[in-house]
């Protein structure tokens, strides 16, 4: 059997996304009226996290566990990865004891290597390059709340990080428009801009990016392992925060999301966090149910 991995978005194709929504969906409804499936029943997924998480961790463990399985954490301060075992002598290790592998990691190289030698699917749980799990949450946000995304317009505001670039693997997938509002120094990729083709456009002023769109999304100005740059950045992105006047330029029933956790008072205002218009604990709340979608799209 061809083992499949997950390492970005680009690793489906249109309708396996469209088909892991539905199924997101389904399994969200299933969960809220008590239904037991175990798919995953006595499967184990292996989870390395070397960047800390709440909604990764909880998302995929609860998961597993709901799903029959069972999930094991290993930090670097508590397994040989964390003393400079080989990646892909430790891809080849657990292989053969579990039946699944989520990283959660700083450079997309090393999840790239963990599947070269995994003989078993290996998940990003999010890399500096990478976010794909997060998407698949926001996706099946935007549907239970607005149905399909297709032809709809959607602006990312701020740094051209991992969230950007997913957003762009999404909207090339899933045949929607994409305004990206960074400051420069801190564009998304542009190759990875660039394969979107027109799909894809950059504005420098989130003003411009903002007019008539169907849905915001934002990110912290500097993410795990860049805070050191925190108040540099503050003045960078002082006007790139998601406030009411700038949500006010979206359409009307617009959505504002963001993949957590938020500095309130620097990228998004606690206004617009709390308002009618955000759906920011919907998304967090579909990490799980998107993520079993995942699990038994790779495992079952």
């Amino acid at each position: 059997m061809t083992i499949r991995h997950f390492l970005t978005l680009q690793d489906l194709s249109g309708d396996e996304f469209r088909q892991l929504l539905d199924r997101a969906i389904e399994l969200k409804k299933d969960h809220k009226a008590g239904r037991i499936f175990e798919p995953l029943k006595n499967k184990v997924l292996g989870m390395i996290f070397e960047k800390s998480s709440t909604r990764t961790r909880v998302s995929f463990e609860a998961g597993m566990i709901q799903f029959g399985g069972n999930a094991i954490f290993l930090s670097p301060q508590h397994s040989q990865v964390g003393r400079g075992e080989e990646i892909a002598d430790t891809a080849r290790v657990l292989s053969g004891m579990v039946d699944g592998i989520m990283v959660r990691t700083f450079e997309h190289e090393k999840v790239e290597l963990f599947a070269e030698y995994s003989s078993i699917p290996v998940i990003n749980g999010l890399t500096d390059t990478y976010h794909p799990c997060q998407l698949l949450a926001d996706m099946q946000t935007y549907q239970e709340h607005r149905g399909s995304i297709e032809g709809r317009t959607v602006t990312y505001i701020g740094d051209g990080n991992n969230m950007c670039h997913s957003y762009i693997n999404a909207a090339m997938l899933l045949d929607f428009n994409l305004n990206i509002a960074s400051p420069d120094g801190y564009l998304p990729d542009a190759d990875i801009v660039a394969k979107a083709g027109d799909r894809v456009k950059v504005f420098p002023s989130a003003k411009e990016a903002s007019g008539g769109v169907d849905l915001i999304t934002t990110d912290v100005w500097a993410s795990m392992g860049q805070e050191d740059e925190a108040n540099d950045r503050a003045k960078t992105f002082a006007e790139y925060q998601v406030n009411s006047e700038l949500l006010s330029l979206a359409k009307s029933d617009a959505l504002f999301m963001h993949c957590l956790p938020a500095h309130r008072g620097e990228e998004v205002t606690a206004e617009v966090m709390d308002s009618e218009q955000s759906v920011v604990w919907d998304e967090a709340g579909n990490r799980l149910h998107a993520q079993k979608a995942l699990l038994e799209f790779l495992m079952a």
